[in-house]
């Protein structure tokens, strides 16, 4: 199958590709790439007209959870493909707080077979660090890489001994993959459901501290210069981790993070109403908190945007504030929060956006067949319109679950066509 698109505005930051250009698509794989029309004597079986669209390498999701296996009513491998393509996600790295979590090489095969079944979005799946994610004791990470993951984290939990955390990041050198680190002190969380400040305290709310967070991110930047290992950040939501990741990277700790649409763009002042669909762990923080992420964006300190797609049911959302679930979902609504919120708004380049959305999860991961047009990447693509506006429906998603602080928001830009492997799986 052979596929030309062309008269799309091409958007490459791998590549430093930005103009109107075409590409071939060959059996999954791309063929060619360029400015301008495309040579005479290109053969397609179809041809694609981009015009007035953006075209840009398949986005990747470093963090996101499919709830399957345990908690197909909340979410499937097949509801969050959709919902994944949809968004213009090619490519998402399913976390293992599953039931039973990912701890077992058979639990990854059952997820691969899935995710061949959907035959949507490619599904990564990260292995735990611990067995049952109970931080005791190490899993067996040498069959999970052999099975297929690409990455290992307890997330929802912190690795709180220490000394399994120096063990897992020495033990995964030898298999260069990340430890992707839910970074949480839980004596200092103390059972807080939102951010310690003005704000929790005028809604007479527990508290998390920033401290919670910072805490765990000084210790495992620590572990990670001592030990040579590689940590990813998840989901960063403080101005004091920010500067901490930066000086670590200074000083040539191998350190990458990333941060959350609902990070970057809301504050706890948004809790109000005590709406559950603004809960989230960690939860939302301060404005100059805030506004610390969007400067690591910016300065190349936070290397990625990942959505930690969370979804609920609401039986999980739909009860009082201390006893509610934590997070969101983000698959469908990540492209248009952070175009609007923050391109629109001149807080960040179309170009850094693109980046932090392709080639930037693409490093974290250590592949080059993905994150960009390059001849003889994978064909993961996404073609969308930057002037398209529209109103936010979260009883429009094609993930099973509503849970969305951004229902109603006036945004702008859309995925309109997303295409996996040279084939189209979504079409607006």
């Amino acid at each position: 199958m052979t596929t030309v698109i062309r008269n799309g505005h091409l958007l490459d930051p791998a590549q430093r590709l930005d103009g109107l250009g075409w590409l071939h698509l060959r059996d999954g794989v791309i063929a060619g790439s360029g400015l301008g029309q495309p040579p005479a004597g290109i053969a397609a079986d179809d041809t694609i007209d981009a015009t007035g669209l953006l075209v840009s390498p398949g986005f990747i999701d470093l963090h996101c959870h499919l709830r399957e296996p345990g908690e197909e009513s909340k979410e499937s491998i097949e509801s969050g493909c959709r919902a994944a393509v949809a968004g213009g996600f090619t490519s998402v790295c399913c976390m293992p707080n599953t039931t039973p979590p990912i701890d077992h090489a058979a639990i990854v095969k059952l997820i691969h077979l899935e995710a061949q079944r959907v035959n949507l979005a490619n599904v990564f799946p990260i292995g735990t660090v611990s067995r049952n994610r109970e931080g005791k004791e190490l899993a067996d990470i040498g069959e999970l890489v052999k099975a297929g993951v690409v990455g290992v984290s307890d997330d929802g939990n912190p690795v709180t001994d220490a000394g399994l955390m120096r063990c897992v990041l020495e033990y995964t050198r030898m298999f260069g993959i990340p430890v992707i680190d839910h970074c949480e002190d839980p004596m200092l969380s103390n059972f807080g459901v939102m951010n310690e400040g003005v704000h929790s305290t005028r809604l007479g709310l527990r508290g998390i501290p920033t401290a919670c967070e910072d805490v765990m991110i000084s210790r495992d930047l620590i572990l990670a210069g001592y030990t040579g290992g590689r940590v990813h950040i998840a989901h960063v939501s403080t101005a004091l981790g920010v500067r901490m990741i930066r000086d670590a990277k200074a000083r040539g700790v191998r350190v990458t993070c990333e941060a959350t649409p609902h990070h970057l763009t809301l504050t706890d002042a948004a809790l109000g109403d005590y709406d559950t669909n603004f809960k989230m762990n960690p939860p939302l923080r301060s404005e100059a908190d805030r506004v610390a992420l969007i400067e690591g964006l910016a300065d190349g300190t936070i290397d990625a945007i990942a959505t930690d797609h969370a979804p609920h049911s609401a039986t999980g959302k739909d009860v009082e504030f201390d006893q509610a679930a934590n997070g969101i979902i983000g698959l469908e609504t990540a492209l248009p929060v952070v175009y609007t919120k923050l391109v629109q708004e001149h807080k960040l380049s179309l170009a850094r956006m693109v980046e932090l959305l392709t080639s930037g999860p693409a490093r974290v991961l250590g592949t080059q067949a993905k994150g960009t047009l390059e001849p003889g990447a994978d064909a993961d693509i996404v073609l969308w319109d930057a002037s398209s506006t529209w109103i936010i429906d979260a009883t429009a998603f094609r993930s099973k679950s509503r849970n969305t602080p951004f229902n109603g928001w006036a945004v702008q830009g859309k995925a309109v066509r997303t295409i996996v492997a040279g084939e189209t799986k979504h079409k607006a």
